[in-house]
């Protein structure tokens, strides 16, 4: 097989052999001296020095990295195709990124260990944690029961016209019941979070809802999805015992409620334009401006152990929203508005509840989402999730703390947790000095960003408490195992609105992980100051203690840096760091934006150089930082492997595990998505890295080495 090696050098070898035709005897000799001297020396550096990890981990890597990479490609053209050429091409819409597959394989361990047949003693919260799994996947008990289990809710509810047994409730018993014990929220959501700065404690908070119709007025095919979900509202009042003409009129009402509180409500992007994304203010002035809830009655049920008064503050998102909420509730206070309200909050709940209900709500739920694709090209309602994989959700938002333990325990031990901590910490001590390189930053801002790294934490694997704790000791006493999964369901969600509340009142100040350990997402938490690395993201083939030490700084060194980088975004905002040299800063941004903008993407996909500049100058920076750490860590340390077969050095290796990473087609993107396209993220930091041209040989001139290179780091 044809090596990087052997294709980069081929025309400087035929060079030198055409040159070597006109010296003498003498001087081939000596050279001939020198070439096998070096080579010996080569060998016997190679073998002390490189030697080659051939553990199950490591060929299982090599294996991948030959089937991703394209041979014929050439790494100073076009390194993304060298690296994953042979995956995109036969990439398509279905195709996954190397964070998907890494997804789906954490979710398939978590299905393992649900339904292995470990003894586990039924009251202890392992117990429980399986027991609720496997009465989530027992389909034919949950169909056995039929309608009866949330019929008992909506008499609890104070009935409902269309099933009968009606006696007209109060509209504000109803929502207080909804917020309190179902957790349903079908007109506005409220949640305690701690403030976003210091001291940072917990405050109630008012936000518009999940809508059950997540489309505007303006959306493509708006009055085909209306009368697909009319459809749906209906199908779900028929299944629950009402009459098919009645239930359409109050499904009629239901969508036209939603309309107008979609109208109410202004998008997030506008309100951070108009610096409006939240507002202080008190339950009575709340009051005062959205008469019709009953605000101080419905916070006390909802947030239980807290003492609320009129004059409690509490934080608004959109309090224009707020007010034309309580515009389109009291609108018409007529019985038969009110009827429609009460039908309009129970067809939100059943939404919210079907994966515990009757498997022919599932399949209306599915049929919506069928048509809404058909309609819109994306679906709001996930269609083709097996059971298995809803149920491995569900457990883990109910028994997280457990759940997350057991994941560790099987994939992220002590050499893992160590490793990890470790390579954390190389990263960020190579970032620590690389600070007074940065010729743009003043003195005083390179202090701001020093003190704030050396105080920054990184947390490895799961939380520090989950790792520290016996997952025993989560026993759910509050938790109750009903006669239905119904009833256990909505136990469950009881039991965890209670813990979520109690551990914000009695840790405030501790940061709270905002992913399972089982997830792939990293993040940095500027408020807290610290940046978590998930179990499920150091995993291979991202990490792994057995790897050569190139390719965990390669990959997950990288990530570790890219997160850090994120302390610099606040001083590349126009007009964030007024002290520093604004004219170089700008200037080499605009390199950066120039820069990406100079390659041609594949066919069908675009990207916004200034919208995903923040993350492109993180990728750079990244990339840098963990080179750094990497010739750091190679001087303190001995033994460095490399990965057989590939014909690598350990710095080529580094550079290959980046962009093996960054795998993925650009048609996978979010239209959300910060980053840039997955070849930008491989040839934008690459080709303005000197150091990847030299490691690789790439001549001037070249894609991957062009004639100049942005200095921002």
């Amino acid at each position: 097989m044809e090596t990087v090696w052997t294709q980069q050098r081929s025309r400087e070898e035929w060079i030198s052999r055409k040159t070597l035709l006109g010296w003498g005897l003498m001087g081939i000799l000596l050279l001939g001296l020198t070439l096998v001297f070096s080579v010996l020396l080569f060998y016997t550096f190679h073998s002390c020095g490189h030697s080659p990890c051939e553990s199950p981990r490591c060929l299982e890597l090599v294996a991948s990295y030959l089937t991703s990479g394209n041979a014929s490609a050439l790494p100073c053209t076009d390194f993304f195709n060298f690296v994953c050429g042979n995956l995109t091409s036969g990439w398509t819409k279905e195709s996954k990124n190397i964070f998907q597959v890494l997804k789906e394989k954490n979710q398939n361990r978590l299905r393992r260990m649900l339904e292995a047949s470990v003894p586990w003693p039924p009251d202890s919260a392992q117990g429980k944690t399986v027991r609720f799994y496997k009465a989530c996947m027992d389909t034919d008990a949950i169909d056995a029961s039929g309608i009866e289990p949330f019929t008992q809710v909506i008499e609890e509810l104070g009935g409902w016209s269309i099933s009968g047994n009606w006696t007209l409730p109060d509209f504000n018993h109803t929502l207080k019941i909804l917020m309190s014990q179902y957790g349903s929220f079908p007109f506005f959501k409220a949640y305690l979070k701690p403030q976003p700065s210091f001291p940072h404690m917990p405050v109630i908070q008012i936000d518009q809802p999940e809508f059950q119709i997540p489309f505007r007025p303006d959306q493509k095919n708006y009055p085909e999805i209306l009368r697909a979900y009319l459809s749906y509202l209906q199908q779900l009042g028929t299944l629950l015992g009402g009459d098919q003409k009645i239930v359409l009129e109050h499904a009629f009402v239901s969508i036209s409620i939603t309309s107008k509180l979609l109208l109410a409500a202004k998008p997030l992007d506008q309100r951070k334009r108009e610096g409006k994304l939240f507002q202080e203010t008190t339950i009575a002035q709340l009051q005062e401006v959205a008469p019709s809830v009953d605000w101080l009655s419905c916070l006390r049920a909802m947030f239980s152990p807290i003492t609320l008064s009129a004059s409690q503050s509490i934080m608004v998102h959109d309090l224009e929203y707020i007010r034309g909420m309580s515009q389109v509730i009291g609108q018409t206070p007529t019985d038969r508005y009110r009827d429609h309200l009460q039908s309009h909050m129970i067809l939100g709940l059943v939404s919210t509840l079907i994966p515990a209900l009757h498997s022919h709500f599932q399949n209306a739920q599915r049929n919506l989402s069928q048509k809404l694709q058909e309609l819109t090209g994306q679906s709001p309602i996930t269609i083709s999730i097996p059971r298995w994989k809803k149920c491995t959700e569900e457990t883990g938002t109910f028994f997280e703390p457990t759940l997350g333990a057991m994941f560790v325990q099987e994939t992220f031990d002590h050499s893992s947790q160590n490793a990890a901590t470790q390579l954390f910490s190389e990263i960020q001590n190579a970032l620590s000095k690389h600070l007074k390189k940065l010729p743009w930053m003043d003195e005083k801002s390179r202090r701001e960003v020093q003190a704030k790294l050396s105080q920054l934490k990184g947390e490895m694997g799961a939380p520090k408490e989950l790792l520290k704790s016996n997952p025993a000791k989560q026993d759910y006493q509050d938790i109750n195992f009903g006669p239905s999964f119904l009833q256990t369901f909505l136990s469950c969600s009881q039991s965890l609105r209670e813990r979520t509340m109690r551990s914000l009142l009695e840790t405030p100040h501790r940061h709270s992980w905002k992913v399972p350990p089982w997830e792939v997402k990293a993040y940095y938490s500027i408020s807290n100051n610290v940046a978590v690395f998930p179990a499920g993201l150091l995993q291979p083939p991202i990490f792994c203690p057995d790897y050569p030490n190139a390719v965990n700084f390669g990959a997950a060194g990288s990530m570790m840096a890219h997160e850090l980088m994120h302390i610099f975004n606040q001083y590349l905002v126009p007009g964030g760091c007024p002290a520093c040299d604004v004219s170089t800063l700008h200037g080499e941004l605009l390199c950066l934006q120039q820069h990406y903008k100079s390659f041609s993407l594949p066919a069908g996909s675009t990207f916004n150089s200034s919208h995903t500049l923040l993350k492109n100058a993180a990728d750079i920076g990244a990339l840098i930082i963990a080179m750094q750490a990497y010739r750091n860590w190679q001087q303190t340390h001995k033994g460095e492997t490399v990965l057989p077969s590939l014909g690598l050095s350990p710095y080529q290796l580094f550079y290959q595990s980046y962009a093996q990473s960054m795998c993925g087609s650009p048609n996978l993107q979010d239209s959300q998505d910060l980053h840039s396209p997955p070849v930008l993220q491989v040839h934008g930091p690459l080709s303005t890295i000197p150091t990847f041209a030299r490691v690789f040989s790439c001549p001037r001139g070249t894609p991957m080495n062009p004639g100049s290179h942005c200095k921002l780091w």
